[in-house]
């Protein structure tokens, strides 16, 4: 600590350190947490950049594994243990690279096959045998939250004395009283989740790893997925093409072209290995599709059954907690770890009990519900915790609005928000089409085993680390911005609110806009027309992100708005950049079924995709003439999405204020066209007979809502749309993609590149290297997410990834995003520390991807500066503050930062 703080003071004072940086973090000597860095599935801050993801002295720890002997792809992996540690838990790694070859002769029985019980079909027969928590006879199961259950039946069927001891399953039995301590317990989750952002490169290191394993005269076949892995396509839709009859077919159209080359890897990767499912473009989006489809909830392999688990690469993969499955978001190294059969080891996490009561009020809706939630959980702080929900308000709440609070569990800042399995789980899954006779055997399983609730029944009393209740009946309708999701306004205080960040100083509240200049009004031509902005206009309105997308009442909350807006002669502004992204076809069925698509396209909200869209940066241009008004005139313009995340920079460059908001709000701010409102007051326009109309004149009733899911929301539309899936598009099957166990590299390609983690790669891992006499690249605050580290979202015209591009005759219209690029690490590189709203303090204010370079005081880019550096031969680290790595999971943000600087250090 003290050499931290030398560290820290020195690099205030001079930006040149003479001290050994390696390992100097608060992390290094505390207990052992086996996540890698900024795989977090939290908006907690991540390690720094520590042994395990050093790059390719991470992956080199795999060489000794890597012989032709006969050790198994598992036991490959299995190597890497040691180094996916704090520096200071290295020594006491279960798994060393020399012990690795010891695990097929150390592994041994399960202890507790004792437990495995037979589960009888309610008319003769069975379902299969299972392990029986009931049958372990011990009082403090009765006791555990649902949550920890999952990880105790998970722990007690894997346990096989060497990556699961029978010694962990006591730790987790002892919960109450060994999370505080902090132990270390390992998880094998069920499955594994991943989206094409993320799920590219995590299936590029596989194919890295099978040229490895042959350059050292290994079997290639042996790196392949040990559990089932699912791949959606859902991340690589723009919105290029809106308010258009025909915007689906263009963007699909350009989606294609921008992404054949990555489209065809993942093809080629679905054949070559095995247990990997690949879900084409244009099916959805991945969380909305693992509710409605992919989701087991109960496992049957080989007549064993068991609860479905899972780890995605995505952090909203918490959005499956709402159906009773417990699954998070990690990094795409751990979620290569967990599809290669090894157990993830993690911190046993404490529970908050959150206790719901009563029920919402009408016009009330679950995005109210989740924002409130999110602040709540924030302001409690659950930074690697389980938070599970309880109460008899639980059973008021849809299974859409369940799935809408797990989903933001990243914001709130916890590893799950977990809803265990009721009869409401289970109407779910008829209603989306699952078969009667699975559901049947879920609901006989999870009854057995002591992990169903039942609200009919008297409920015992969990125990829980923490408690937090809330009465439903008082949330009100609110949305979150400017800036951070956890930053909610209540709907009546915005106006107010929104003075207030004019007024404030550059910050998470505030932009800093003298008095003179807040009511400035800028007039422009827009395709020829008179159009006016000013601070807080509305540029990009859209329903978008898994969030909200899958959930019935507030999508045909958001058509019951336009309906009646369009009735009374409202029209959306024609410069607001309106679209609609639905989570799955199903969305357009019951919009179609209820009559509600047509209002919703007359003003704009036209069907552009189905996919992650403007929530992860994919918001496409907007149209010139209003982006020169905005860059021109300084313009703070707004954004007001259905998303989970409004980081500063992330939906789009030119929007500095972005807002959360329900589906139904997203309407209804397109149609006020601006933020700057009190809707309580104010009107939002005037209609055809030239009276003023109020957000109370077209807010639909609670019960006109649910009149219209009962209607429109059909079992069938689910069966045919993901029956349609499973047969693929046009374009998907008519992709020509690579056959072979060994991926064909394309040197000229500037989407999928062989990384450069495992080139040097030898049997014999490297010692770690100590950080000498390090010249400082940045000098952060707090708050630097992954957002800020590792973009997702459009590469901008001067930056040296685009620099880059147009070298190898790339156009800037096929620039496409880093989102879709992180297959190929010579653009993430580049890509690191790009986001134009980054602070850099050495800068002294200034705002963007710059730094100085410290010998000749020079300003350049940061990749730039980085490279002299190393050109140089100086070794180089990073100094962040607090939540540094903050975000979605996303492992470039590791592996960028490596491949620039030696080191990170976070300073409070």
């Amino acid at each position: 600590m003290q050499l931290l703080t030398y560290v820290c003071r020195s690099a205030r004072a001079a930006p040149r350190l003479g001290a050994h940086a390696h390992g100097c973090s608060r992390q290094a000597s505390s207990a052992p947490l086996l996540r890698p860095a900024l795989g977090v599935p939290s908006l907690a801050p991540s390690q720094p950049r520590l042994a395990s993801l050093s790059g390719s002295k991470l992956f080199r720890t795999l060489a000794a594994a890597s012989s032709s002997d006969d050790r198994s792809a598992a036991e490959f992996v299995s190597a890497t243990r040691s180094a996916r540690r704090p520096l200071s838990a290295i020594a006491s790694s279960r798994v060393t690279v020399s012990g690795a070859r010891m695990a097929s002769t150390q592994a041994s029985e399960n202890p507790f096959s004792n437990l495995v019980t037979d589960l009888p079909k309610a008319g003769g027969g069975s379902y299969g045998k299972y392990y029986s928590l009931v049958k372990l006879n011990d009082p403090r199961v009765d006791t555990l939250p649902y949550s920890i259950r999952y990880l105790l039946e998970a722990a007690i069927r894997n346990c096989d004395n060497f990556q699961v001891l029978k010694e962990d399953v006591e730790k987790i039995l002892d919960w109450e009283k060994t999370a505080p301590k902090q132990v270390e317990i390992p998880f094998k989750p069920a499955r594994v989740i991943l989206q094409d952002f993320t799920g590219v490169p995590a299936v590029v290191d596989l194919a890295a790893m099978r040229d490895a394993i042959a350059r050292l005269g290994g079997d290639p076949d042996r790196i392949n997925p040990l559990v089932p892995v699912d791949l959606v396509i859902d991340h690589s839709v723009q919105v290029d093409v809106a308010r258009s009859a025909n915007a689906l077919q263009s963007n699909m159209e350009l989606e294609f072209s921008r992404n054949k080359e990555r489209f065809a890897f993942l093809k080629w990767g679905a054949k070559a290995f095995k247990n990997m499912l690949v879900v084409p473009p244009g099916s959805g989006i991945v969380h909305q599709v693992n509710l409605e489809y992919l989701a087991r909830v109960v496992f049957n392999s080989g007549g064993i059954l068991y609860p479905d688990t899972l780890v995605g690469t995505d952090s909203h993969t918490t959005m499956i907690d709402g159906l009773g499955v417990a699954g998070w978001g990690v990094g795409g190294i751990e979620a290569e770890a967990a599809m290669l059969g090894q157990p993830m080891s993690m911190v046993l996490p404490g529970v908050v009990g959150f206790k719901l009561n009563g029920k919402l009020r009408t016009g009330v809706t679950a995005t109210d519900l989740v924002l409130t939630v999110t602040q709540m959980l924030r302001k409690m702080g659950v930074v690697g915790k389980f938070v599970e929900f309880y109460g008899k308000g639980m059973s008021e709440l849809t299974l859409a609005d369940r799935a809408t609070i797990a989903n933001m569990s990243p914001e709130y800042g916890a590893t799950m928000g977990f809803f265990p399995v009721d009869r409401v789980t289970l109407d779910y899954l008829r209603m989306t089409g699952r078969d009667e006779k699975k559901v049947e055997e879920i609901e006989a399983y999870l009854r057995a085993n002591n992990l169903f609730v039942d609200h009919d029944e008297p409920q015992k009393d969990n125990a829980y680390s923490a408690y937090l209740e809330l009465d439903l009946d008082t949330v009100e309708p609110c949305i979150s911005g400017p800036k951070r999701p956890h930053d909610r306004v209540m709907l009546k205080d915005m106006k107010q609110d929104w003075q207030g960040c004019l007024d404030n100083k550059v910050g998470f509240k505030g932009f800093s806009i003298p008095k003179e200049q807040q009511d400035k009004v800028v007039k422009f031509t827009f395709e020829g027309k008179p159009a006016e902005m000013r601070h807080g206009s509305v540029v990009i309105a859209a329903i978008t992100s898994c969030t909200n997308t899958s959930n019935p009442s507030v999508m045909l909350g958001a058509g019951l708005v336009a309906k009646k807006a369009t009735e009374l002669g409202l029209e959306v502004k024609p410069w607001v950049k309106t679209s609609l992204a639905p989570g799955s076809g199903v969305v357009t069925k019951y919009l179609e079924k209820s009559g509600l698509d047509k209002y919703l396209d007359k003003q704009g909200f036209s069907l552009v995709g189905y996919g992650c869209t403007t929530c992860i940066g994919n918001s496409g241009d907007l149209h010139e003439d209003v982006a020169t008004a905005i860059a021109a005139n300084d313009m703070v313009a707004s954004a007001v999405l259905s998303g989970n995340r409004n980081f500063e920079g992330r939906v789009h460059p030119l929007t500095r204020a972005n807002y959360l908001a329900s589906p139904p709000l997203v309407v209804a701010y397109a149609f006020a066209g601006t933020v700057n409102i009190d809707f309580e007051k104010e009107p939002i326009g005037v209609g055809k007979d030239g009276k003023n109309v109020f957000l109370r004149d077209i807010w639909p009733s609670s019960e006109e809502v649910a009149e219209v899911v009962a209607s429109s929301v059909l079992p069938e539309m689910f069966q045919s749309t993901y029956k349609a899936i499973t047969e693929g598009n046009s374009m998907w099957n008519s992709l020509g993609a690579p056959a072979g166990a060994q991926y064909e590299w394309d040197p000229n390609s500037t989407y999928v590149h062989d990384p450069p983690f495992f080139k040097t790669m030898t049997k014999d891992p490297p010692g770690v290297r100590s950080v000498k006499d390090a010249f400082c690249l940045l000098n952060f605050g707090d708050s630097i997410t992954t957002d800020h580290i590792s973009p997702a979202g459009n590469i901008n015209k001067d930056s040296p990834a685009a620099k880059f591009l147009m070298e190898r005759g790339v156009q800037q219209k096929d620039f496409n995003s880093y989102g879709s690029r992180r297959g190929n690490d010579e653009i993430m590189a580049r890509g690191t520390f790009a986001n134009i709203r980054i602070v850099n303090k050495f800068l002294k204010g200034e705002v963007g991807p710059k730094t100085l370079h410290v010998p000749t005081q020079e300003k350049m880019f940061i990749y730039d500066a980085a490279m002299k550096y190393k050109e140089e031969g100086h070794d180089t680290i990073v100094l962040a503050g607090a939540e540094y790595g903050s975000g979605s999971s996303r492992d470039w943000a590791a592996k960028g930062p490596f491949l620039q600087v030696s080191h990170i250090i976070k300073h409070m």
